[in-house]
């Protein structure tokens, strides 16, 4: 499990682009997230972090990861 903070996502339609990018690096993670914390947590099989940061950062999103 994989988390982020992004600090520019308040909203569902934040959320939906976030899920769109994210499901580029893995077309099979499942995401969920706290729109009031402003955080999403990764299910995926993949370890590498810093895709998922690279690929929010490319389109945007100011991400954190997150511990846990």
């Amino acid at each position: 499990m994989l988390r982020f903070r992004i600090s520019n996502m308040g909203c569902g339609g934040c959320a939906k682009g976030v899920a769109a990018t994210l499901r580029e690096v893995d077309p099979i993670a499942q995401t969920t997230f706290d729109l009031d914390a402003r955080e999403v947590r990764i299910a995926t099989a993949l370890t590498d972090a810093d895709r998922f940061d690279a690929a929010l950062r490319a389109s945007g999103w100011k991400s954190e990861r997150l511990p846990g």
